[in-house]
């Protein structure tokens, strides 16, 4: 057994705990000298098995210095993981610093932390790549031993990944034997993170620690009086029960999987609060200080509830949580997963949780995630080429630090998984982008960011480049945004301009858990003050979680197997029953098309399970080609499991909608004349440090971002279409935006799955989405009402058995 130091020893026996199997191989690990991946359920002791090698090795050869670097997808997560990590440094008596560094941190804490930085610092993967362009940064990381990732998960296959992967590699570069150590608590595929985590994509140097299985999570489905609605995503009809559940324990998170839906699901709870029981709302859009206030509360158990998004999926963890609730279905079950580790951290004891569906193909999800969680079945992760975006902004980066010989950095970047296989050519393109902006810019100084002169090193081209980079280095790109504020200049948070763009003095709407009134609106700002009147619920933009394919699969297979309908209420299995009486239920990867006329239209309903986000973008390319063929299309309405389109002659051959070239010929011509691919531009202009959120002295507004990054888009589309940033934002706009992939599979399929059932009227298993037609244009504070007469009324018609 792997001996601890005699510090830790007493701490572990003061406690009465021994330390776990897990956490002494993570030690064991760190003393062969050997990066590692540990997966381990929440309440595991994760965080202190992760840092448990570097107490270890600070009690043993105690330095000064930076020995350990602790990276956190969230500010929320380091702070949080600082207070627990004090507590056992300080009273096993040790002489270690902690610190956190974040875009929060003061100026002045930032200059003496490069001067004089603690043994361990906690941080972010932006502050990290800040770190690393300071000329000091050799430095600062020459004692560094230790990086460990939380949460790694959460974004070591997105753009925030590239870019600390990228970190990383410099890291290694400027320190001599550091490990890194990685933590999390839902991997699918060890081995993808194992090959992402090591420096040269050796899975086998990588150790992988798997933590002791804790006690088997306790999941139900809510159903009031059993009954499951035909229509909506969100479970807002169980308010009354879901207040009830947290009358009857003693904390409980409520998350909701959109902002808009936070903020719908605070007003119902308060509506049905009979007894004024303490509730807080927490989301990404509100002010640090709102989100520091409700932790806070948490922390010291003055809140009986939150209502979250996926801001807490990470969480701050809070003991006395007993009981999670999802309303609507999850989406996934490494998701579901995740959220029901924020209660009961205690591996011995299970944690409990209740999903809310919000209508029928949701219950069938609901069940599918309580299955696939029974089995420990997570959804699989997906690796991509690194972003050429980030790479770019890596670069200026290094540059910031020193100048740098292109052979060197070529190689260095190359140590990185997701640039493991970027050829030189791309490279070269990438760095000749940021010395002149590409071929249509290199007449303006302003592109012109770096130099390469005769001694072969590249530098920046002038000081306030470098400033500039500081200012607005980043990846995570948020749509145009104002700040909501108080006349005295509190700040509650910042809602999307489109939304404010809508509001004038006078109208009201619910953030924060407030009702608020306009009182004026600014470029930057929107002015409001408190009142009791009705309100509406702010939108996002943001793309929706699609459910992912492994719920998905498993929802297709219950369709498909009746003998499972027996576990279902009889209101499920009833419609399910009246569906394979009527039309048919499709097998496990064919494609039901349904066609039939109601109330002097005709309907097409695609039954693809492909998600919401591909769902849309099928919508829009199936109409476009509807209208081609004169089938007067009038629109689409979609979920996360079926698209219907209507129109006004029939669709009578749906394989000539449902082909492959749809993707070559509409979906090229869509994406370029819509506004999609000039978002994902502007995102990719602002990371690839194109354009500037921020100048000295002053940020600016959203809207003048989007208008220099549109210009500038229309200038690149005119003289250099393949230009760099073009290609980036066309692989964002199809991988990300889009669900493209998804779409594609589907689009390839479809010929040889296809089951086309032509019907005198609407099936059942057509009611959860055709109900959705018209949901935008009712008025508010009719919606509700009217779709749930529509929805009944429709229902009648579909499941009556003539």
């Amino acid at each position: 057994m792997m001996e601890l130091p005699p510090a830790i020893a007493r701490w572990f026996a003061a406690r009465g705990w021994r330390p776990r199997r897990h956490q002494l191989e993570m030690l064991e690990a760190a003393r062969e000298g050997r990066d590692a991946l540990l997966v381990a359920a929440t309440g595991a002791g994760k965080t202190l098995a992760g840092f448990l090698p570097s107490i270890a090795d600070l009690i043993e050869r105690p330095a000064e210095g930076l020995h350990t670097l602790y990276v956190s997808p969230l500010k929320a997560l380091a702070a949080d993981v600082q207070r627990n990590l004090l507590t056992p440094i300080a009273e096993m008596g040790l002489p270690i610093r902690v610190e956190t560094r974040t875009g929060d941190t003061a100026s002045s804490t930032k200059a003496r932390q490069r001067a004089r930085p603690p043994q361990m610092l906690l941080t972010t993967p932006e502050s990290l790549s800040l770190l690393l362009s300071y000329p000091e940064s050799p430095a600062l990381f020459a004692t560094l031993k230790t990086v460990v990732i939380d949460e790694v998960h959460a974004f070591a296959n997105g753009k925030r990944g590239d870019l600390l992967a990228l970190s990383l590699s410099r890291l290694q570069a400027l320190t001599r034997g550091m490990r890194r150590v990685a933590l999390s608590a839902t991997v699918a595929d060890p081995d993808a993170y194992r090959g992402w985590l090591s420096p040269d994509g050796d899975i086998d140097a990588v150790a992988l620690v798997e933590g002791e299985p804790g006690a088997p999570a306790e999941i139900a489905i809510l159903l009031p009086q059993g009954h499951v609605p035909w229509s909506g995503h969100s479970g807002r009809y169980a308010a009354a029960d879901v207040m009830a559940q947290i009358a009857a324990h003693r904390t409980t998170i409520i998350f909701c999987n959109t902002r808009s839906l936070a903020e719908l699901i605070f007003q119902d709870l308060w509506k049905v609060n009979e007894a004024s029981l303490p509730i807080g709302i927490h989301h990404g859009s509100l002010s640090p200080e709102a989100r520091a206030k409700v932790e806070g509360a948490m922390a010291e158990g003055r809140l009986r509830a939150l209502v979250a998004t996926a801001s807490l999926d990470l969480g701050v963890d809070w003991g006395d949580v007993d009981l999670v609730i999802q309303m609507g279905a999850p989406k996934g079950s490494s998701r579901l997963l995740q959220r029901i580790g924020r209660a009961n951290h205690r591996l011995d004891e299970p944690s409990r949780a209740l999903i809310v569906p919000g209508n029928r193909f949701e219950y069938l999800e609901a069940r599918a995630a309580l299955d696939a969680v029974e089995e420990g079945a997570l959804d699989a992760e997906t690796f991509r080429p690194g972003a050429l975006d980030v790479l770019a902004q890596h670069i200026m980066a290094m540059a910031c630090a020193s100048p740098f010989q292109a052979d060197d950095l070529f190689a260095e970047v190359g140590q990185a998984a997701p640039y493991a296989a970027l050829p030189r050519e791309t490279f070269d393109q990438v760095l000749r982008f940021i010395e002149n902006g590409g071929y249509a810019l290199r007449a303006y100084d302003r592109f012109r960011r770096l130099t390469e002169g005769a001694d072969g090193l590249w530098r920046v081209s002038h000081p306030k480049f470098v400033v500039q980079h500081r200012m607005n280095a980043g990846i995570i790109v948020d749509a145009p945004m104002l700040d909501v504020r108080f006349r005295n200049g509190r700040s509650l948070g910042r809602v999307e301009e489109g939304f404010a763009a809508s509001l004038t003095p006078g109208d009201t709407f619910f953030f924060a858990g407030l009702s608020l009134e306009v009182q004026k609106v600014d470029p930057t700002d929107l002015i409001v003050r408190a009142t009791s009147r009705s309100a509406r619920i702010p939108t996002y933009m943001g793309a929706r979680m699609p459910i992912s394919t492994n719920l998905a699969d498993r929802v297709r297979a219950y369709l498909a197997d009746s003998g499972a309908w027996r576990r279902f209420p009889d209101e499920v299995r009833e419609w399910l029953e009246a569906q394979a009486q009527r039309s048919a239920l499709p097998e496990p990867g064919q494609l039901l098309v349904e066609t039939f006329p109601h109330e002097g239209r005709h309907f097409m309903v695609a039954y693809s399970f492909e998600g919401w986000n591909a769902h849309q973008s099928l919508g829009m390319l199936l109409t476009r080609r509807m209208e081609t063929m004169g089938l007067m299309p009038l629109g689409f309405v979609a979920n996360d499991y079926a698209i219907a389109t209507y129109s006004l002659h029939p669709v009578a051959d749906p394989a000539k909608l449902f082909s492959p070239d749809i993707l070559e010929d509409e979906f090229v011509q869509w994406v370029q004349q819509s506004a999609l691919l000039k978002r994902a531009f502007r995102e990719v202009a602002v990371i690839g440090g194109l354009v500037e959120r921020q100048h000295p002295g002053k940020r600016k507004s959203g809207r003048q971002v989007t208008f220099s990054t549109d210009l500038i888009y229309d200038v690149l589309r005119r003289y250099e279409p393949e230009h760099l940033l073009l290609r980036a934002a066309w692989a964002d706009a199809r991988a990300r935006m889009t669900d493209v992939g998804r779409l594609g599979d589907l689009l390839d399929r479809a010929a040889d799955t296809m089951l086309h059932i032509d019907l005198p009227r609407v099936t059942p298993m057509a009611v959860p989405v055709l109900v959705m037609i018209g949901r935008e244009t009712v008025a508010q504070g009719l919606a509700d009402d009217a779709l749930l007469i529509e929805a009944e009324a429709l229902a009648a018609e579909a499941m009556r058995a003539d």
